[in-house]
């Protein structure tokens, strides 16, 4: 089951389409679905989704990361999105993505807050010891449906404490609040940039 919401937002903290879509640099994240609840973004974009299509959340029932962990976020704190992807490289490439997508987060990251984390391979991204981010992609029906999870907004006590690796967020490293619709759309915008290098027939 799943709530998809029409509201309006003013603050740039919202990751509804009207807050995002203006900031958006380039092809990825076109078309764009804000979803206000559901299951996992991983499931939430269709097998005929064009490249690019992004689907992103305030809350996930059943978010995963890597080896079928959970990922919680408090709803509304983390930055919870999905992009659908169609690389034109061979099949044994493809693991590659998680670091393109690393690469880009880290460069999001930065041009958005200043904070500049490190990528511990093969999914995460770490500030010190700290997990801040964790990234899973999935090839499926000649796609590959990459996920991205943010912890941004959450204090230290709305960090899960049952982890492997301690957690952090933008919010606790940086002191300050992060608005979540201009970090998006410097993910976005980097990862277009990553991924073109990465798969020139990408702009195809």
């Amino acid at each position: 089951m799943r709530a998809e919401s029409s509201d309006g937002a003013d603050s740039q903290d919202s990751v509804r389409p009207e807050t995002v879509e203006p900031l958006l640099q380039g092809r990825f994240g076109q078309p764009y679905r804000y979803l206000e609840r559901c299951e996992s973004t991983q499931r939430e974009l269709e097998p005929d989704s064009p490249e690019g299509s992004v689907a992103a959340t305030d809350e996930q029932a059943a978010g995963r990361g890597r080896l079928g962990r959970l990922w919680q976020a408090k709803p509304g704190a983390g930055l919870l999105f999905s992009i659908n992807l169609r690389p034109s490289v061979e099949t044994r490439r493809l693991p590659e993505l998680s670091l393109v997508a690393a690469l880009a987060c880290v460069g999001g990251i930065r041009d958005a807050t200043g904070l500049e984390p490190e990528v511990k391979l093969p999914n995460d991204l770490l500030v010190g010891d700290r997990k801040l981010a964790g990234i899973l992609a999935e090839a499926r029906e000649n796609r590959v449906v990459l996920g991205i999870g943010i912890n941004v907004n959450q204090v230290a006590s709305e960090l899960p404490a049952d982890t492997d690796r301690a957690p952090t967020s933008l919010l606790v490293e940086l002191g300050r609040p992060v608005a979540r619709a201009p970090l998006l759309a410097a993910i976005l915008a980097q990862l277009e940039r990553h991924y073109d290098l990465w798969s020139p027939a990408g702009r195809s």
